[in-house]
């Protein structure tokens, strides 16, 4: 008996020493499950490493991390990403972005037309659906689940040419207000690209896991995440690796773009000082926005920044346009003018979550910060004053979501070193409260 027990420690530790073996001296295998945040403004597509442990996001051919969120249709061919941006301003009816706000919803009349009259684009109730109107070489109505299948397609193949293989399983995540519906259309955006999704995961569950607060002991964690043109505020709950949201606040017409348009306001006003009238050109438009969304970045890591485009101006009516080059110094107290109004607007979501989920502010455990939009100096200036402490901000907030996605990605295709789960409970009766 005794000898039998030895053999089986022997065989034990045989196993050990070979697994120990394996990951010190065999190539490590190719993660199987990628992690997908398909966001309103910008996705990202991240792999969890066996092995070493890693997260990487992954970049596209020209090194960059996240594609916007827009598909833009032609007589020839699709453009998705950076490639449909580049045409959206000569393309404009048939560039399709923040598609994402009307996946698996089903629209009266009135919310449609409320929610479509901001975009170029033209916008169809099909029973409740929205279908966006493409005119092209014909005339055609695609759907949001279809726009976000090229947008999981176009990072499935990103993840495939990193990695060296394909990849057919993915976990995704969703805003936590949406609704069974809206999550079953998300999944059906990631079949058309392929896809099967193993796992749906709350947005501020994933941004949690990322900050590895799933490994920590903390029990009420606020996630402020303000992207590009949404803001959402979640108050989790933790016990024992599973989060419970307790309140949910935002606004969903708020975000960076709405920053930049106040800058890009200030600008057409300077040309028009200095120049006599303000540019029209749609080239001009174009090459002012992304001098203008420079200087916006810019101003985030400096207390000043340039913007600077040449533009072709009308100066005369019987000339043709005249070449000038714009330029405009900015500083980042200006910014900060531009736009005190709007960033005040992010108080009332924090002030509601707490309200709702019958916290006091000294009773929050961890402030997180998601979205690109947390990186402006006085927004993270303004929750800390609000909270009296300092958010946390060791991740990438552009990041947040996906690598914690990828994280559960990882999890999922069982990889090594293994990882504490994050276990979400579902709460059906939560209903997010908007500010507009």
């Amino acid at each position: 008996m005794a000898g039998e027990i030895s053999m089986i420690g022997s065989m034990i530790l045989a196993l050990f020493l070979a697994g120990y073996l394996g990951q010190q001296y065999l190539p490590p295998p190719k993660p199987k499950v990628i992690g997908l945040d398909l966001g309103t403004t910008f996705c990202s597509v991240g792999v969890f490493h066996p092995g070493s442990g890693v997260v990487e996001v992954i970049a596209d051919e020209e090194g960059r991390r996240s594609i916007p969120s827009a598909v833009s249709f032609t007589n020839t061919t699709v453009l998705t990403g950076h490639d449909a941006v580049d045409v959206a301003d000569n393309n404009p009816h048939n560039t399709i972005y923040d598609a994402k706000r009307f996946i698996g919803k089903v629209f009266t009349p009135h919310m449609l037309e409320q929610e479509s009259s901001r975009y170029p684009f033209k916008v169809m109730s099909n029973n409740g659906r929205a279908e966006f109107v493409i005119t092209t070489n014909v005339t055609f109505t695609v759907t949001p689940e279809f726009i976000g299948s090229r947008l999981l397609l176009k990072m499935r193949k990103m993840a495939e040419r990193q990695l060296g293989t394909l990849v057919h399983k993915a976990v995704i995540s969703v805003p936590a207000e949406f609704d069974e519906r809206q999550r079953e259309y998300t999944i059906k955006a990631a079949n058309l690209a392929g896809l099967e999704i193993l796992r749906v995961i709350n947005e501020p569950t994933a941004a949690a896991m990322a900050y590895g607060l799933h490994k920590v002991d903390v029990f009420s964690v606020l996630v402020v995440d303000l992207g590009g043109g949404t803001l959402d505020v979640s108050l989790l709950n933790k016990q024992g690796g599973m989060f419970f949201t307790r309140a949910m606040a935002g606004n969903n017409k708020l975000g960076g773009q709405d920053f930049s348009q106040r800058l890009f306001q200030y600008a057409t006003e300077r040309v028009r000082q200095e120049f006599g009238v303000v540019p029209t050109l749609k080239e001009d438009l174009h090459r002012l926005r992304q001098a203008v969304e420079a200087a916006k970045i810019n101003l985030t890591l400096q207390a000043s920044a340039t913007i600077r485009s040449p533009l072709h101006l009308l100066t005369r009516d019987d000339s043709a346009p005249e070449r000038v080059l714009f330029e405009a110094a900015v500083t980042r107290q200006l910014f900060e003018e531009l736009n005190e109004d709007l960033f005040q607007k992010i108080l009332a979501p924090l002030e509601t979550v707490l309200t709702e989920g019958h916290l006091d502010k000294d009773e929050v455990d961890e402030i997180v910060l998601v979205g690109g939009s947390t990186r402006i100096p006085r927004i993270r200036r303004l929750i800390a004053e609000f909270f009296g402490k300092e958010p946390n901000t060791s991740v990438d907030p552009d990041l947040a979501v996906v690598t914690g996605v990828a994280l559960q990605a990882g999890i999922m295709g069982g990889s090594w070193p293994l990882q504490v789960s994050a276990i979400e409970i579902p709460n059906k009766h939560l209903h997010k409260t908007n500010f507009n």
